[in-house]
């Protein structure tokens, strides 16, 4: 059904990296039909690398850098997750043709995700917790 999947935050050092890592390596553990996951930031600088705080916690960041979310990016999409309710219409605005496959990552529980670049070590622990749960709700519907 979805071969693509992109999901989107600020600055792709944080959340959508650690989103990104989530769903691939848990839709390994399932063995499903492959998906390619990306991810991108609406004001990312290219090439900067993941947030170490995020290595500590035990994503792995690999080769990771950061990439500025564009059109092409959005139209190889077949669906885009956001990682607040917000960045919907800033997804939509740079390239319009997107409505219709752009969703809050937390969607089903009406919930944004905390951006914890910079912010306490707790913080960092609780949005990687609830981006985890959001990722296995998300692979439940489209796995």
């Amino acid at each position: 059904m979805f071969a693509n999947v992109l999901i989107v935050c600020h600055a792709n050092v944080c959340r959508s990296p650690a989103a990104e890592w989530l769903f691939r390596s848990r839709q390994q553990e399932r063995g499903a039909t492959p998906i390619a996951f990306r991810s991108a930031g609406l004001r990312a600088i290219d090439g900067y690398g993941m947030d170490p705080v995020l290595e500590e916690r035990g994503v792995e960041s690999g080769a990771h850098r950061a990439r500025r979310l564009d059109g092409r990016l959005v139209r190889d999409a077949d669906l885009i997750l956001v990682t607040e309710q917000r960045q919907v219409k800033d997804v939509e605005a740079l390239e319009p043709t997107s409505r219709g496959k752009v969703y809050p990552l937390g969607k089903w529980e009406n919930a944004d995700v905390v951006d914890p670049h910079g912010r306490d070590e707790d913080v960092y622990r609780d949005s990687l917790a609830h981006i985890e749960h959001l990722v296995m709700g998300w692979l439940n519907k489209i796995c």
